[in-house]
């Protein structure tokens, strides 16, 4: 069961993973505003459609001049859909109006996010969600003069409730946030149906919990608020139990907003706190790495060699993401992660590898790849940040199986090399899945680290290490699987891969003691 569902998981992952996770953003975030403007037509919101469309284009020319101004001013390339974005999300939090006052409130609010970016920022990451520093800044601003308005969260409605959760749960599958959000979603209807009931209570007003709880679901702002804010990579921490936390926190605050007298510590606020919270636990900060060399490990791996300009702390299977800017970047975008192939004792150098398939029947090169092709030695690339779950139990007695499809291999070189360096020995068995023999990459660190490694190629890899074994064209099923690996029901899994590949895989792992998968898309 745990592999179908992983199989499922993986293929739409596949699906979404041809869209980079901003762009899949902006359009959701479109999307929904699209569907409010029909939906004011018919008075099921509450701004009209021309409220809507002024705020829109004021909050788009507010964030969009100034992140322009400030990325020429610090030779950054111009994000224009970080500013639309921004934008969007703004619409959705203030109050939308054609009151001239009004209007400047929501150009100030859109100009303070914007500058968030770059003012509250460290060593070039932002440290807050900018649209919660706008709406905060605007929402203060409101306490002096009332006539710029302030934060409404009108988005908050029974009519945008299922939009809101179809756009939300595309953009969390795309960043594999679900369960984060998730929690967070538990404990904020929970803290505030307690909330509120205790409220009627205390009037006297007798009302059942289960019509609280609908009329907190589907007329709160909590599933835009977590699936559009609290989701943001940039703002979020590195480790899954860490997110959990920044998630169980805004929860609270956002489900039973703490009331400081003249301003109640509603939802961006709560962002803000959790948002505090996340950066105490990573202390994030943008990495230069200076391309040292290229390297071709088979015809279609291609390794980098960077080394770090600061400090970079991972756990061997984590991921980093890449930027590339590029001009006319495609629906990809100019960010992609990728595994860390060294271990962190490699450090100041650091390696990362992708596959570039040639010949008849590939696919076109997207705009990011041909711009890592243009990369020189010694040129300069930004690392916006290291994230990740894929690291080895901390207990060292848990036998393992690792089981790469492709370039997944990555994760687990950086995790073998860190064990072979470390001179830990523990119970690993890799299975390694790869079109041919031609297509073993990284043998030298595999062999290295004397482990058992299964082969499942087409054809015979030459020269096999002694504890190496080719599984002659045994089919990677259940129970082919099984006959390479006869102990897999006492071993844990870890599976890493395309996510294509990962859904073909994960039904043949429904025997291992359990599964922890690591997919990636194209790009």
């Amino acid at each position: 069961m745990t592999g179908s569902l992983t199989a499922v998981w993986n293929r739409v992952f596949a699906v979404l993973g041809r869209v980079s996770m901003y762009r899949l953003a902006l359009l959701s975030l479109g999307g929904l505003a699209f569907i409010a403007f029909v939906l004011s037509f018919f008075a099921l919101v509450g701004p009209g459609p021309g409220e809507l469309v002024v705020t829109l284009l004021v909050l788009a020319a507010a964030c969009s001049a100034v992140d322009a101004a400030a990325q020429r001013l610090l030779r950054l390339p111009w994000r224009i859909e970080s500013s639309l974005i921004t934008a969007h999300i703004l619409l959705f939090v203030l109050r939308p109006t054609l009151d001239l006052a009004g209007l400047a409130g929501i150009a100030i609010a859109g100009v303070a996010a914007s500058l968030s970016k770059y003012v509250l920022a460290w060593r070039g990451r932002h440290v807050f969600n900018p649209a919660a520093v706008g709406a905060t800044v605007l929402t203060l601003l409101g306490l002096w003069l009332p006539g710029l308005g302030s934060s409404s969260w009108w988005v908050g409605t029974p009519a945008l409730a299922a939009p809101v959760v179809l756009a939300g749960l595309a953009l969390l599958w795309r960043t594999e946030k679900v369960r984060v959000v998730a929690v967070f979603l538990v404990v904020a209807v929970a803290a505030a149906v307690l909330r509120t009931a205790a409220q009627y209570a205390s009037a006297g007003v007798e009302i059942g919990t289960g019509e609280i709880f609908w009329q907190v679901l589907w007329s709160s702002p909590f599933l835009f608020l977590g699936a559009f804010m609290l989701s943001e990579p940039l703002t979020l921490p590195p480790r899954r139990w860490q997110q959990f936390t920044v998630a169980i926190v805004v929860g609270v605050l956002a489900g039973a907003p703490l009331d400081l007298g003249v301003l109640s510590l509603g939802q961006e606020r709560a962002l803000l706190v959790g948002n505090l919270v996340a950066f105490a636990f990573s202390l994030r900060a943008a990495v230069k790495l200076t391309l040292e060399s290229r390297e071709d490990l088979t015809p279609t791996v291609r390794q980098l060699t960077f080394r770090t300009r600061r400090t970079l702390a991972f756990a061997p299977g984590q991921y980093l993401e890449l930027d590339v800017p590029h001009h006319r970047p495609d629906a990809r975008g100019t960010r992609r992660e990728f595994s860390i192939a060294s271990a962190p004792e490699d450090l100041p150098l650091l390696r990362i590898a992708f596959r570039e398939a040639q010949g008849p029947g590939a696919k076109p090169q997207s705009s990011y790849k041909k711009a890592l092709a243009a990369v020189s030695a010694g040129s300069d690339l930004a690392v916006t940040g290291v994230w990740g779950d894929f690291v080895l139990p901390n207990r060292s007695g848990i036998p393992l199986l690792m089981v790469a499809a492709g370039i997944g291999i990555t994760p687990f070189v950086s995790q073998l090399r860190h064990l072979t360096l470390a001179e830990q020995d523990r119970d690993v068995v890799l299975v390694y899945v790869a079109s041919d023999a031609s297509e073993l990459a990284f043998r030298p660190d595999l062999e290295a680290s004397g482990i058992p490694v299964v082969v499942f190629t087409r054809d015979r890899p030459d020269a096999l290490p002694r504890h190496w074994v080719w599984a002659q064209g045994v089919r990677l099923d259940a129970d082919g699987l099984l006959r390479m690996v006869p102990d897999i029901a006492a071993r844990h899994a870890y599976i890493s891969g395309p996510s294509g590949l990962i859904a073909d895989l994960a039904p043949a792992l429904e025997r291992a003691r359990s599964i922890t998968t690591d997919a990636f898309s194209g790009y």
